[in-house]
Formats: structure tokens, sequence, C-alpha cells
């Protein structure tokens, strides 16, 4: 049979995942029941909307949109702030459990991955008894709903997964495209922002049809290269395929959107160190070490900025990770409130490949950074993040984490 590709995406997970905590501390009302969004600060009122309930979107409540916008359109709104420790920890239980029905996945978000159904399509009758087992697996074992996409192109899963929710089934196979696909207004297409969405508009091209329908030099000459991608996208045309952790060798990485912007050092670090022990990990699953480590910026003005710098000794380790994106953030960083921060790690080596140690490699750096803690050698360094991969692996993701995450600096 052709490749099948599940996309699996959680349904409001910020919300969902401050619901279920809620509740489990006691709380007799369920968020996702009421109007509330997870986002921004609950004092001060500023920041964008990061998750939304189904109650809330009824008032025209959308994801990204000031907290002051969602509050004038819904006044009784309750506002959440985001527990990005808590969504952390909700992220590894789903993956594990997904692992544990089928091994090829690719993690895209804290909330999101592909799957390929091919290694276990001998297991269910079809795709959609196996999403309709994967639904039932997460809603009975972990408490929340996924919504999943299939289909025999990633992109189309992407898509098919974001149609009506929650906790629903859906294909857009190629087949289905003209039908499924090319009724939809433009700006539902993956890829497909704002910017685009206008470019397009004055070009008349109003529905993804329209789009497929088009003469691509003419969407290249207006959008360049992403023209084309999206082209490509509105014809079901996508060749990739799931890139899962032990086979991705083009790099490891993650990236957080933020509740509310970023000027402070101390609190951009802080993402960092969260970021850092995310992709630290990840490298050690896969059993794999990077010799280089980039960093990525997107302002609050929509500007991206990167930077990047090579290892002198391959590491999977949080540390040296961490003290390395907050190396890059100061040569990078002018001060601009930041909305996203992202750590990506590079050139990835096998963890039993030897390499050539310098002069420079019998100690690293604390994690907190000015900290006048004495540096801790590099092989104690990998002894204690396997101490504490052991732990986790055995008693749960949030058995133990670092002090400096439980207790965030406030403003």
């Amino acid at each position: 049979m052709d490749r099948i590709f599940f996309h699996i995406d959680v349904n409001s997970a910020y919300l969902s995942w401050s619901a279920l905590e809620k509740l489990r501390l006691g709380s007799d009302i369920d968020l996702r029941t009421i109007p509330a969004i997870i986002g921004g600060d609950m004092a001060k009122r500023h920041g964008v909307v990061l998750a939304k309930s189904i109650p809330a979107k009824a008032y025209g409540i959308v994801t990204g949109e000031p907290i002051v916008n969602a509050m004038r359109k819904c006044p009784n709104l309750l506002l959440e702030t985001p527990d990005h420790i808590l969504y952390h920890q909700r992220s590894l239980e789903l993956m594990q459990l997904l692992s544990n029905i089928c091994p090829d996945i690719e993690q895209v978000s804290v909330d999101e991955c592909y799957m390929d159904y091919t290694p276990i399509q001998n297991r269910f009758p079809s795709p959609i008894d196996a999403a309709a087992h994967i639904r039932t697996q997460v809603l009975e074992k972990l408490g929340f709903t996924v919504n999943i996409g299939i289909s025999d192109r990633k992109v189309l899963a992407k898509m098919a997964s974001d149609f009506r929710k929650p906790n629903l089934t859906h294909t857009l196979y190629s087949y289905e495209i003209r039908e499924k696909l090319w009724p939809l207004p433009v700006s539902s297409l993956f890829m497909c922002g704002r910017s685009s969405v206008e470019t397009l508009h004055k070009l008349e091209i109003m529905t993804i049809g329209d789009l497929a329908n088009s003469d691509p030099a003419i969407i290249t000459a207006h959008l360049k290269s992403h023209g084309r991608l999206l082209f490509e996208y509105a014809n079901g045309i996508d060749e990739s395929i799931v890139e899962t952790t032990q086979a991705d060798a083009k790099g490891i990485g993650n990236s957080t959107t933020l509740s509310k912007d970023v000027t402070k050092r101390e609190d951009a670090c802080h993402v960092l160190l969260e970021l850092s022990e995310s992709v630290a990990r990840r490298l050690r699953e896969s059993g794999q070490t990077a010799e280089m480590i980039s960093v990525e910026i997107k302002y609050n003005t929509f500007k991206k900025v990167s930077h990047q710098k090579t290892l002198q000794t391959p590491t999977a380790g949080s540390d040296t990770i961490y003290r390395t994106a907050c190396a890059l953030l100061d040569e990078l960083w002018d001060g601009t409130p930041i909305r996203l921060l992202g750590i990506r790690s590079s050139k990835l080596l096998s963890e039993t490949e030897p390499v050539q140690l310098s002069l420079f490699d019998t100690s690293v750096i604390s994690m907190e950074a000015g900290s006048s803690k004495p540096p801790i050698s590099a092989q104690k360094e990998a002894r204690l993040e396997q101490a504490l991969d052991s732990i986790r692996q055995k008693y749960g993701a949030g058995a133990i984490v670092r002090g400096s995450l439980l207790h965030p600096k406030s403003d």
C-alpha cells in the first residue's frame, strides 16, 4: 500500500492541559466548558491569546490576537496565565504514549506530531480504526482530546487535522483535495500567512482551488520561492516523509511562542533553559550529539533573526547547550521585545562516535548565568544527565525539575 501519514494535534493544548490541572487541584470549573483563554498577564491584561476554549471561539476570539481585543469581545472572559512547565510535562507524556503505539513519530511542536502508519498497518483493519484507537488511548490515559488528520501526503494530513474539532478524525487523500480542500479560502492553506493572503487576493485568488489552478510562474513572480511552495501545497504536492528523531540527521530543535513579549535578558535566558533541557533530552533519546547550536529570535515586529555556533566538542548536555544559547542571545539580540525563542542543534553525530577533545573540555560553566558556583567536569555533567533521565523514565517526566524552572523570576 502507499505510505499513509497521521498528523496528531492536541485540541486547544494549553487550555486543555491547564483545565485538567485545575480540576486535579480541586477546581469545580472546567476551562474547556466556559469562555476562557490562555495567555498574557492577568494583572496587566497584555500579551496575546495562546489558546481558547470552544465557547470563547464562539465570540470570535482567535489565537494570536491581543488579550485586550479578546476581552472586548467577551467581557466575562476568564484569563489564565500559561504554565510552560506543565505543558512540557504533558507533551512528554503524550509523545511517550504515542511512541508506545508506533515508534515512527516526528514531533514538530509541543502539541503536535506526524506518525507513519506503515509500521502498525497490520495491527488495525484500517487507518481510521488506528486513529480511533489513538484518540481513545489519549483520552482514557491522559484525559484530553486530539484531532487526527490522515493522508498519503504529510502536508495534507496536517490540514486535515485542522478540520472540524474536537476529538475527530478526518481524511484528506490526494484524490480528495478537489472536493475537500479546493473550496476553502486560501487563508486556510498551511503556511499561507496574512501577507501572502493579501498578495493572492490582489491577484484575484480567493480559494485554494484558485491557487491550485493558477499559473505557478505568476505566483512565483509575486511571492518568490514561498509562492511556489504554496502552489505545490494547494495541489497536494509534498514528498517529505516522517523524520523520526533517530533518523533526523538535519537537527533537533524546539521553539516556543511567548505569552508576552520578553524585554529582559534574565527572562529570555529562563526560556532558553527550558528549551535547552528539551533539545538535550531529545538528543540523548536519539543517541546523538550535536556539533552546532543555533538560536532563533522572532521580535514583536515579526522580524526573524538567527545565529549559530560550532562547538569544540559535540554535546548532548543541557548545560553546554544552554551556555552556548545564552552566548548567542547576547551576540544576536538588539533589545527589541521578543515574541518567540528557539534553539536548534545540528551537525549530529552518533554518541558512540569518537571525538577529539580539546584542552578546554575539562569543565563546563554552571547553568545559572553569572553563577559563582564551581564548574563541573564534562564527564560529571554526562553522568548527571544520565541519572536525571533514569529518574524521569522510572517515575515520570515531572519527577525531577530544575528549581530555577519551578520558580521563574517575575517582572
